[in-house]
């Protein structure tokens, strides 16, 4: 065979197998496709707002005791239903007993002033009637008789109040603690034999009992400051109870907070709503809740999901990258609408057929073929 030939084959034989071997790395390295791709989709998309708080009654009235004392009845339960003038509880007076001497002493005072006021009056009325004393003198002594029984009455009722509770003698006006609303009984922090303290201006006093009406019911939460601009009152509130999780409640939302509180670096807005209880379930107070504010809603239209969205680093405008030939994509600007979050709406920017890049690469071939 010529050398020349020989040569040839040899060379045609590499080259065959250069090919070979290019051809199979380029097939097991390249990837069918480097991204998945996704479609527009008509999507009902609701912009809302979870805000957490609880449930309490609208108004809650502390029963609070017109005299200290010591518990001596109790003769309601927690959650009784109870109308307005209901005894509650009774109070046994346990008077201080430097006071109640000190009121004794000071009735005592009452009637020694007293029985010298009436003898100068009753001396002097004999002169007066004769003629030898002066009008005036005489009122004047008459005053001073007239004052001194006001004295004596007046000790002798703060002697009684301290003594018995009452200046009548009958303590039952004062030591009979009634209700003052008609509702159900909430709470009874006092037992038989605890001692309570009297409501005055210096001390807000033991109370006794707290009651509520439990069919006006509302819904307190805290809005963060990011939110609360975009509520308004009379906005629709759907509440959902941890305790009752089958049972959705109405409300409006009917209080704003003027002023934030500070919580843990965050600003919190307190927001109150209407409940409308139903009868179907019985609403205790103090359960946690969770109301849905709808701040937009859109329905059935084309939207992407949001983890699509690119930002461009110097417009900070919102794009995504679409399809035009096999991993060949080209950057598309976008108008957004409404987001709950998870989907957003598209305006502008794609057309319904349009494929979206998914920032997800998937694993070549080879890597597969190796895990295998």
């Amino acid at each position: 065979m010529n050398k020349y030939v020989k040569y040839g084959l040899i060379g045609l034989l590499i080259l065959g197998f250069l090919w070979a071997v290019t051809f199979f790395i380029k097939k097991n390295t390249t990837p069918l496709k480097l991204y998945e791709t996704e479609e527009l989709q008509k999507r009902d998309i609701v912009n809302k707002v979870i805000v957490t708080g609880k449930v309490i009654p609208e108004d809650e009235i502390n029963i609070k005791p017109q005299i200290s004392g010591i518990i001596d009845k109790i003769y309601l339960e927690e959650g009784e239903q109870v109308k307005e003038g209901d005894l509650i509880a009774t109070i046994k007076v346990v008077p201080n007993e430097q006071s109640l001497a000190s009121a004794g002493g000071r009735v005592r005072n009452a009637e020694v002033s007293l029985s010298n006021a009436k003898l100068e009056f009753d001396r002097n009325k004999v002169l007066f009637d004769k003629g030898v004393v002066a009008s005036q003198a005489f009122n004047t002594i008459k005053l001073t008789y007239d004052q001194a029984k006001l004295e004596l009455e007046n000790a002798r009722n703060d002697y009684r109040i301290i003594r018995v509770g009452s200046a009548g003698g009958s303590a039952s006006a004062n030591t009979n603690i009634r209700s003052t609303v008609s509702g159900t009984i909430l709470e009874i922090p006092v037992k038989e034999g605890d001692q309570v303290i009297q409501s005055n201006n210096f001390n807000d006093g033991t109370t006794i009992a707290a009651i509520a009406d439990m069919a006006k019911m509302i819904f307190e939460g805290e809005v963060d400051e990011a939110e609360v601009g975009k509520l308004q009152l009379g906005m629709p509130l759907e509440i959902s109870l941890g305790a009752l999780e089958k049972s959705n409640y109405s409300a409006k939302l009917k209080f704003i907070a003027p002023k934030g509180i500070e919580e843990e670096g965050a600003v919190q807005f307190k927001i109150e709503g209407d409940l409308v209880v139903t009868d179907t379930a019985y609403v205790r107070a103090g359960y946690s809740a969770n109301a849905a504010i709808v701040l937009e809603e859109k329905k059935d239209v084309l939207a992407i999901k949001e983890a699509l969205l690119q930002f461009d680093k110097e417009t900070e405008k919102p794009y995504v990258e679409i399809e035009v030939g096999e991993n060949k994509f080209e950057k598309r600007e976008l108008e957004l609408g409404v987001s709950d979050g998870i989907d957003v709406e598209v305006i502008s920017g794609l057309k319904e057929n349009e494929k979206i890049k998914v920032w997800n690469e998937l694993e070549k071939e080879e890597d597969n073929g190796g895990d295998s």
